[in-house]
């Protein structure tokens, strides 16, 4: 059995992604945590900003604050020992050279038709949106996905496979699970008809999947391989035939994955109470489950589940790529499957690490827990500091009023991702997470009002409730002034 402590942080961990990624030593704390944060305001914004050593110049589009240009170069995925780099190498490994190649120092800096268009994203997709990318300017923002990258490899065609692992970009929500910055790993094997022997694709497939190793995972795979309705074979392109043999050679591959990660994982829960280890469950099989899914650059597609601490956990999502994708690559005669993962979301498992926050600590208690992907081992909490709750109540303007004094944050313009934005570049790392905890709309004005807490929380300090108190008067004072909003 694991231990309790153990068993609590995994299940917390896990109860929050599933719903779905700053700083100094702490061996010397500085007079004051609030020095270490600097709010600069993307409004008034300066010619050009410089993002990933390159000038660009800035316009009406421009969104991205200081505060995320300065983590760019961070690359959590790329630091030796950082438990997103262990977790690349040990995915990477179920991927050897030379048949894939490994794409890990891409810029993140793409333009719009990387990103959006050659994907196939239509233009009124809402992750086109300001409130949800970063935009550098109109033609430019910071990668949403690791999938930018895609029809670039694929046009070099340098390899029969890939891998990309990269720090992605979204304005998102506030909390212990979610981080502007994440990381995110996708990977893809083809095979050409024009080069497999007598262009056979199945044949050339299933041979390789003999050569593949194999497992003694316990599979559940209800489903058949294609549906008309809810798995759809690409008939134009597609054989069935081909796609029974891609997709076996898919899931053996992927489950290779699921060995490799939580085995490592199985035997660290034994480590953290060698007392129990001999009750553990390392003897038992792991479980994984194949679940039809949608995705719009794959199908038919699949997620893949793990039965973990009792309960099913989704890991990652995969299918047979979209050909058009790779006839606008360049790459017509080519075939096969491709999956994407969070590596955040897989670290924080693997390593029992409760706050994703935690992943940009320069904090030597936290980073020299972590050695190699030899030696997994669970995160052990370090500090524990109190919380520091403070409400902000908002009136948004009506149409009509002007409330404020402001352009915007009327009720047909608000976008929470706003006001997370505002909270981000003032508190930073020193906000936990923030939450919705109430909203009123006035029966006479209909007016709406909404009530957001913040949780003030440092990891690696005591937060006083006084400097708790300059934090969230700052962002009251720059909700009003960015969003036009009036303080109830």
């Amino acid at each position: 059995m694991q231990s309790p402590a153990w068993r609590r942080a995994s299940r917390l961990v896990q109860k929050r992604l599933t719903a779905s990624e700053t700083w100094w030593s702490c061996q010397e704390r500085p007079p004051s945590l609030l020095a270490s944060r600097r709010y600069q305001s993307t409004a008034n914004q300066p010619p050009t900003l410089q993002a990933d050593r390159k000038t660009y110049h800035t316009d009406s589009w421009t969104n991205v604050p200081s505060s995320i240009l300065s983590l760019l170069p961070r690359r959590l995925h790329l630091q030796p020992s950082h438990p997103i780099a262990l977790t690349r190498e040990l995915i990477e490994s179920r991927f050897p050279p030379p048949t894939y190649a490994h794409y890990n120092n891409l810029s993140p800096v793409v333009t719009v038709a990387q990103n959006f268009d050659t994907l196939g994203f239509p233009a009124d997709h809402p992750g086109r949106n300001r409130s949800d990318t970063y935009y550098v300017n109109k033609e430019t923002v910071l990668r949403t996905h690791t999938s930018a990258h895609e029809a670039d490899i694929f046009r070099q065609n340098a390899s029969q496979g890939y891998t990309i692992s990269a720090d992605v970009y979204r304005r998102d929500a506030i909390d212990r699970s979610h981080y502007p910055v994440f990381h995110q790993m996708e990977g893809s094997r083809m095979w050409d008809r024009r080069e497999v022997p007598g262009g056979n694709i199945a044949k050339a497939v299933w041979d390789d999947l003999e050569k593949m190793p194999k497992h003694n995972l316990e599979v559940e795979d209800p489903s058949p391989t294609v549906h008309p309705e809810r798995n759809p074979l690409q008939a134009d392109y597609h054989s069935l035939e081909e796609v029974e043999a891609i997709a076996a050679h898919l899931k053996r591959s992927l489950e290779g994955v699921v060995v490799e990660l939580f085995s490592k994982a199985r035997q660290a829960a034994a480590g953290a109470n060698a007392m129990d280890a001999k009750n553990s469950l390392s003897d038992e099989p792991l479980k994984v489950r194949w679940v039809e899914a949608y995705f719009p650059f794959t199908s038919p597609s699949w997620e893949l589940e793990v039965f973990w601490q009792d309960d099913w956990l989704e890991i990652l999502g995969c299918g047979i790529s979209k050909q058009h994708l790779l006839i606008n690559a360049g790459v017509p005669d080519q075939i096969g499957w491709a999956f994407g993962l969070g590596l955040d979301r897989l670290a924080m498992l693997l390593f029992s690490i409760p706050d994703i926050r935690l992943f940009w600590s320069q904090d030597k208690r936290f980073l020299s827990q972590f050695t190699s992907i030899n030696e997994i081992r669970p995160f052990k909490e370090y500090s524990k500091h109190p919380a520091c709750y403070k409400d902000v109540a908002i009136w948004l303007r009506s149409s009509s009023s002007s409330a404020g004094g402001g352009l915007r944050s009327n009720a047909q313009d608000f976008h929470e991702n706003d006001v997370m934005e505002v909270v981000r570049e003032i508190g930073g790392d020193l906000v936990e997470d923030v939450r919705l905890v109430d909203e009123f709309q006035h029966p006479v004005s209909g007016r709406k009002s909404l009530c957001y807490r913040i949780n003030y929380r440092s990891l690696d300090g005591t937060l006083t409730n006084k400097e708790a108190n300059e934090l969230h008067e700052r962002v009251r004072g720059e909700l009003v002034k960015r969003l036009g909003v009036e303080l109830r």
